[in-house]
């Protein structure tokens, strides 16, 4: 199949082949003719898959074939993307799609200047892409609006709900036609509080489901490495940044702390590094993201705000410092090498509290990790010693309990002042007082005791 089978406008199409597109992706084959109809659509497809592309040709061909307004033209299509370096590629793509059709669009992020974004919402661009708390600061604010809107496309629904916006999409829904086409684009569609959303956005929508979001791309090796500690942990990092052919390293931490932990070890190592988390501004994050993409900084270290949406041309390896919280985090992550055809390497380091973590990770990818040990910088752990059928390590305290209970009982112990007392008269111990009854206690009698006078108050002279 071609991009030629679709009936596309001719500016889409001249783009496409000046762009390289010929094949469309199996999603794209999937989704393009029933949005070009106008259906809502409910799609489960994984990182990398090619989604972007799948709804922003039907969102561009809705735009090009609206009817002409005397008036001043209205926001067409709206796209809601869960992080901002999403939204920024989106938008980024956007315009690469739209080169020949005069078609504008505004980004709406958190972290840029909210009066600059108003002003560039007053030329009423064809489609938005934004964030969804800073786009409902616009609408509250009431510098836009959405009730003539055509197509509404919410990207990554799953990391959406996940990161806490769901209620913030149902309010922006709310404000938007009611008669508009609806795309919503997930990498899984069981996570917990999407179903309210779905339920909310779609009107009797077509289910696609293309590359489960458990399979691993192929083109990615993955590896794991054993440690000991943190301080283990960053001799080896340091170890692959210097001996691992790649142009480019992206290294995962969970938390912002261990980011800029990690970024200040590589810094005293003399590594080009730089780091990348929620709390640096945004115009520091873009920079940061130009200066990586341009080769200045070899290495990025950053939180999983990066983990989606950040396309990197020769990103070659990624190393995950500390193990993601679940299996599509993992899936994520280890995503952003291996693109576009080509080759790539994830490691993750892993450390004995992390091992039924990493097992559960493999156990949900039904995928096993290719172990790797690092000459001169092998660690004392090894592994657990025993483990369960579902490759997380066994307890070993249980284990431990029942070989205690089948030892025989320890001999009484026997003291040198019991068997210096042999042939005196034993005191009774304190067990067998307890079993003996109890004596009547003596009482005393003074009355019988000789010289003995009760005693008599004196009386007063």
């Amino acid at each position: 199949m071609s991009f030629d089978q679709f009936p596309l406008e001719p500016a889409l199409a001249r783009v496409l082949t000046e762009l390289g597109f010929t094949e469309p992706t199996p999603v794209q084959s999937e989704t393009l003719p029933r949005a070009l109809a106008g259906a809502d659509l409910l799609v489960s497809a994984a990182t990398g898959s090619g989604k972007t592309l799948a709804y922003l040709l039907p969102a561009l061909q809705r735009l090009i074939q609206r009817p002409p307004n005397p008036g001043p033209r209205d926001i067409g299509a709206l796209v809601l993307s869960p992080t901002r370096e999403l939204a920024k590629q989106i938008h980024k793509e956007f315009g690469q799609l739209a080169r020949y059709t005069g078609l504008k669009s505004t980004l709406l992020t958190g972290g840029a200047d909210l009066a600059y974004q108003a002003s560039l919402l007053r030329r009423v661009p064809d489609l938005v892409v934004a964030t969804p708390g800073r786009l409902l600061e616009h609408l509250q604010r009431g510098n836009l609006a959405l009730d003539k809107l055509a197509i509404l496309v919410l990207d990554e629904a799953d990391r959406v709900v996940e990161m806490g916006f769901g209620q913030d999409v149902l309010t922006v829904a709310e404000q938007c036609n009611k008669d508009r086409q609806t795309l919503l684009f997930s990498a899984t569609l069981n996570r917990k509080g999407l179903e309210p959303v779905r339920e909310a956005l779609l009107n009797s929508p077509e289910l696609i489901r293309i590359d489960p979001q458990r399979q691993l791309n192929e083109a990615i090796t993955q590896q794991m490495i054993l440690t000991d500690s943190v301080e283990h942990k960053l001799h080896l990092l340091t170890w692959l940044v210097a001996n691992e052919p790649a142009d480019r390293i992206l290294v995962f931490a969970n938390t912002r702390a261990q980011v800029d932990a990690i970024t200040h070890a590589l810094l005293r190592a003399s590594v080009a590094v730089s780091s990348l988390h929620s709390e640096r501004r945004q115009d520091e994050r873009q920079q940061t993201l130009q200066r990586f993409r341009s080769g200045r900084y070899r290495v990025l270290v950053a939180t999983d705000v990066a983990a989606r949406g950040l396309d990197i041309e020769g990103l070659q390896l990624v190393i995950n410092f500390e193990v993601p919280r679940s299996g599509d985090e993992f899936i994520h992550r280890v995503g952003r090498t291996g693109r576009a055809g080509e080759q790539g390497l994830a490691i993750t380091l892993v450390s004995d509290p992390e091992w039924n973590l990493l097992a559960s990770i493999q156990r949900y990818l039904k995928q096993s990790f290719e172990r790797r040990a690092i000459p001169g910088l092998e660690g004392s752990y090894q592994g657990p010693k025993r483990l369960k059928a579902s490759g997380k390590a066994a307890a070993e305290g249980k284990r431990r309990k029942k070989q205690a209970s089948a030892r025989p009982a320890p001999r009484k112990k026997e003291r040198i002042r019991d068997r210096k007392q042999i042939g005196k008269r034993r005191q009774p111990a304190a067990a067998d007082a307890e079993q003996q009854p109890a004596a009547a206690p003596k009482v005393w009698d003074r009355s019988k005791e000789v010289g003995f006078q009760p005693l008599r108050r004196k009386k007063p002279e």
